[in-house]
């Protein structure tokens, strides 16, 4: 059973970043087909009972059909998010260390963004902020791309590290330039303490 389940946890993840990227592509059924023989495979070695093969197309099934749902959830955002998105700097994006960030609007979900570079691809959607901070989230991936007025920066939250950082876009430069020329007061600084 542990063989089964962790086989199910194994598959869920890779079937869920293969649909984001492919949402447009109706799903083949032979695709399902590779997947359970061997999903089948490595649970039959150790299991001899009918029931956990059984159990294991099952599985399979669920999870194809949790990649569909993503499918689904892709064309649905909020009125808010879709306000969000609206606020996304888009284009190829200088980063640090001569990195870049390339995010381009997909065409095909409204509000959904492509966000990729030097080896990774994301497929991202705004989610709000109390802050007023854009940020746009994988789920499946765990990234994050946050974009304030003078910069962007992306994060893969569940590799723990930061894929880019000091990402300008041309209106987030001139943002820079400004704060440069005219810094704003520090907020550790007490005007009524000098009095």
């Amino acid at each position: 059973m542990k063989t089964l389940i962790a086989s199910v946890i194994a598959l869920v993840p890779a079937l869920m970043l293969v649909q984001p990227a492919a949402a447009t592509v109706q799903p083949k059924p032979a695709a399902a087909k590779k997947a359970a023989p061997a999903a089948k495979a490595s649970t039959a070695k150790k299991t001899t009972t009918a029931k956990k093969p059984a159990a294991a197309k099952g599985a399979v099934a669920a999870a194809a059909g949790a990649g569909a749902a993503t499918a689904v959830a892709a064309s649905a955002l909020s009125p808010e998010a879709l306000s969000l998105a609206d606020r996304v700097h888009t284009g190829r994006i200088g980063c640090e260390l001569g990195q870049h960030v390339n995010v381009t609007k997909d065409g095909n979900n409204p509000g959904y963004f492509h966000v990729d570079g030097n080896g990774f691809k994301y497929h991202m959607s705004p989610v709000a902020t109390s802050t007023g901070v854009v940020r746009l989230e994988d789920k499946q991936a765990g990234a994050v791309w946050l974009q304030i007025a003078n910069k962007s920066m992306l994060m893969n939250q569940k590799q723990g590290q930061r894929l880019a950082d000091e990402c300008m876009s041309s209106e987030q430069t001139q943002v820079a330039e400004a704060i440069k020329r005219n810094p704003p007061p520090s907020l550790l600084e007490n005007p009524a303490a000098g009095k």
